[in-house]
């Protein structure tokens, strides 16, 4: 198969380098593609410098779907796109062969691979990993929803592929989605009777120590987005109790020895939901209220905010 593996990139050097370093040392055969948001930290510049295709656009350009859609369009003719974020890097050299093995089977349109926390990652993020990547390989498809619930279309962009013909018949990745648009093509796909695999043999580090604000900021973006794109919880349900067995796994991860963490964990959790729900309700907000709201703050610049 033909595989092109792309990075959008944004002031982010060091992450960028290490990044990098994990993919050169990957067996098999790949092409790799970076898009880089006009850093000023030197990012551009070292991208430029170990590769060939790089393709600069203006920071205010950049959109999580519009962007990689480009990359696709622009990039025609392979087999399986594989998506990567500056901040991840891969556990082995394995991890790209591994993550693209399922499409053997020509029923399954995508695959998402396990993320381990990174080394320095505090507790909460280490069980956000354990908690959403387990060690067992899965694949899915929309009859699976009846149990799955919202988990049903789960992906992230970073570290996952796609099957490059079927990302096309589902219409790629959307022009314009402030975050999750790889649950959102997941989502496309299983609607049109493809298989998503999670794999748990291809395995990279990725996680986010974010503070409580960052956290908050984050959870009102995804409310945005599932307000915005209803038909995903339409068509596959909500998370149903998940939430409630997040918060028992994470009191259980942490333990009794440290139950000195478990009101913070709550109160962190309860902000979470707090701000999921407002993001639900964000047609009602002023535009400069959800800016403050928001991570990702240059979506609401755009045409569609």
């Amino acid at each position: 198969m033909r595989v092109a593996c792309i990075v959008p990139t944004y002031n982010g050097r060091e992450d960028f380098a290490r990044l990098l370093k994990s993919i050169r040392s990957q067996q098999g055969s790949f092409d790799l593609f970076v898009v880089d948001s006009s850093s000023s930290d030197g990012t551009q510049e070292l991208a430029k410098a170990e590769l060939e295709n790089v393709t600069v656009i203006p920071g205010i350009e950049f959109n999580h779907g519009g962007t990689r859609q480009m990359m696709v369009a622009n990039n025609p003719g392979y087999d399986v796109y594989v998506f990567l974020t500056q901040d991840a890097y891969l556990e082995d050299p394995q991890a790209l062969a591994n993550l693209v093995a399922p499409f053997v089977d020509e029923q399954i349109a995508a695959v998402c691979g396990k993320q381990l926390p990174h080394l320095n990652a505090d507790l909460l993020s280490q069980h956000a990993r354990h908690f959403n990547y387990p060690n067992d390989s899965k694949v899915k498809s929309l009859a699976d929803a009846a149990v799955l619930g919202i988990k049903t279309p789960f992906m992230s962009n970073s570290f996952s592929a796609y099957r490059g013909s079927v990302l096309l018949s589902v219409g790629g990745f959307p022009q314009h989605v402030i975050l999750s648009e790889d649950m959102y093509v997941a989502a496309k796909m299983l609607q049109a009777g493809w298989k998503v695999a999670y794999s748990g043999s291809a395995v990279c580090r990725h996680s986010h120590n974010y503070s409580l604000k960052e956290e908050f900021c984050r959870y009102f973006d995804q409310g945005v987005f599932h307000a915005r794109e209803a038909w995903i919880r339409e068509t596959f349900g909500g998370a149903g109790g998940e939430g409630l067995r997040y918060v028992k796994s994470e009191l259980k991860f942490l333990g009794v020895r440290r139950v000195y963490l478990w009101p913070g964990a709550m109160l962190r959790n309860a902000l979470k939901l707090v701000a999921y729900k407002l993001g639900q309700k964000e047609k009602s907000l002023p535009i400069e209220l959800k800016k403050k709201l928001s991570m990702h703050k240059r979506y609401w610049q755009g045409p569609f905010a």
